[in-house]
């Protein structure tokens, strides 16, 4: 009786990954964020929005690329959302791409960004650089001037 209970036990183990789909997590922050990021990259982008995620996670490709077309290398696309603190490739840095953060200090720190989107005291932040966005010629809507700040 114990041999059939462990080996009943062991079978439901070795088959439960077939079955976490029901139990996978709905992550509406990530849902949020990514429904901003392409507000933002429609308004600041012309055209098919390619946006590239430096090392990705599953669960971020997953929700991303039902919003955007997702590209694999830097190169090929023509907006970065950079969330995690890596060195970005030097071929990737041209006036083609725009680059867009989660950091607040990132984007003070770095020029390559026009502006960040992060979370502070469990709400969602959004901040523009008002030099960067002239610069790279990005024109938001009105409704976008209290995001802009003057640096």
């Amino acid at each position: 009786m114990r041999a059939l209970i462990l080996m009943l036990t062991l079978i439901s183990f070795a088959t439960s990954d077939q079955y976490t789909f029901l139990i996978n997590k709905y992550n509406k922050e990530m849902e949020l964020e990514a429904k901003i990021i392409a507000n933002i990259a429609t308004l600041a982008t012309k055209g098919e929005i390619k946006l590239f995620i430096p090392n990705i996670s599953k669960v971020e490709k997953k929700v991303y690329s039902k919003i955007f077309t997702l590209v694999d290398k830097c190169e090929k696309s023509n907006f970065v959302f950079v969330k995690k603190n890596i060195k970005i490739d030097p071929k990737c840095l041209n006036n083609k791409r725009l680059f867009f953060t989660n950091n607040y200090k990132k984007l003070l720190n770095k020029d390559i960004y026009f502006g960040a989107f992060f979370w502070s005291k469990s709400r969602p932040n959004i901040v523009f650089i008002k030099n960067r966005l002239r610069t790279k010629k990005i024109l938001l809507p009105k409704s976008y001037n209290k995001f802009i700040e003057d640096f």
